[in-house]
């Protein structure tokens, strides 16, 4: 199955009860497990787009590492999430560890589940 379906049911199934789409940032790059850089966008059961709750994306290698970055689309003073072998919230200006938001939860399941899609066994 593609991998920007794979990324919308992973999102469908961490953030319910919103629905979602994915698009690539730069449609030229390749559609790679270990270098992509999506928005996830968000609709409500009617169909309505959220693009308040939309997700920016990017899964990058870092020696035998997949490591991503998951952040609030256009909303630089929320922080954001990395996530490699544990995840850590950051505030997304100064890059500084911050403790996590009121709403992580569903955001670090998130996480977990791509990387487990896109991390080699």
């Amino acid at each position: 199955m593609d991998l920007l379906v794979l990324i919308a049911k992973s999102a469908d199934v961490c953030l319910k009860p919103w629905s979602h789409a994915v698009v690539l940032i730069d449609p030229s790059a390749p559609d790679q497990r270990d270098d992509l850089h999506v928005r996830i966008e968000t609709r409500d059961g009617e169909g309505h787009r959220h693009p308040d709750r939309d997700l920016e994306l990017e899964i990058y290698r870092s020696g035998d590492e997949i490591n991503l970055m998951l952040s609030w689309w256009e909303q630089p003073e929320r922080p954001m999430l990395w996530h490699g072998r544990h995840p850590v919230w950051m505030d997304a200006a100064s890059g500084q560890r911050c403790t996590a938001p009121q709403d992580a939860g569903p955001l670090e399941a998130l996480g977990r589940r791509l990387r487990a899609l896109v991390q080699p066994a």
